[in-house]
């Protein structure tokens, strides 16, 4: 399986998304994180991303006579490359754009079942519809990564909370002609 493959999926999605940041973490934790799948179904997502190279077994630890595994994201794995996107039929796209917004829905709603703060926790989900040159849309898409990419690398800490950030673009209408 490749890592589009991989990652088209729902669940593997959200296990990729709640190891960020360097993350250890084991299939109890993975499960917790993601209760609405069985543990079952869980174990059997993270069999194939660790089998598809994009989690490693970062320590095996005895524990009650069992070996426990933590897991972690080999984040040079868990992207899919230009080449790959550039192959992606209009098909292909709306499969993994409803897999993203399938992921996105059931991380919002989990949130949601967690007796949750909106205002305090900065929820927002704004869109913005843009008018934009192919020269301010390379700027406008430089600028977030500039902002987002160095924290990419953030740790968990004590005081640091994992947000899930979707910038999302595309045009909804042609230049007029």
């Amino acid at each position: 399986m490749d890592s589009l493959e991989l990652l088209a999926h729902p669940i593997r999605l959200r296990i990729v998304h709640a190891m960020g940041g360097g993350r250890q973490m084991t299939t109890a934790q993975l499960s917790a994180r993601i209760p609405e799948a069985s543990k079952a179904t869980v174990y059997r997502h993270i069999d194939l991303l660790v089998g598809g190279g994009i989690l490693e077994v970062a320590e095996e630890r005895k524990v009650r006579g069992a070996v426990q595994r933590h897991y972690r994201l080999r984040q040079d794995r868990a992207v899919i490359g230009p080449d790959v996107v550039r192959s992606l039929t209009p098909e292909d796209h709306r499969q993994a754009f409803a897999t993203a917004m399938t992921a996105l829905l059931a991380e919002f709603n989990a949130y949601l079942d967690r007796d949750p703060d909106p205002v305090a926790d900065q929820v927002g989900y704004r869109q913005h519809a843009l008018w934009l040159s192919p020269a301010e849309l390379d700027d406008l898409i430089a600028d977030l990564r500039a902002a987002i990419v160095p924290r990419l690398a953030n740790r968990p800490t004590p005081e640091r909370t994992q947000h899930l950030l979707s910038p999302i673009h595309f045009p909804v209408e042609g230049p007029p002609r």
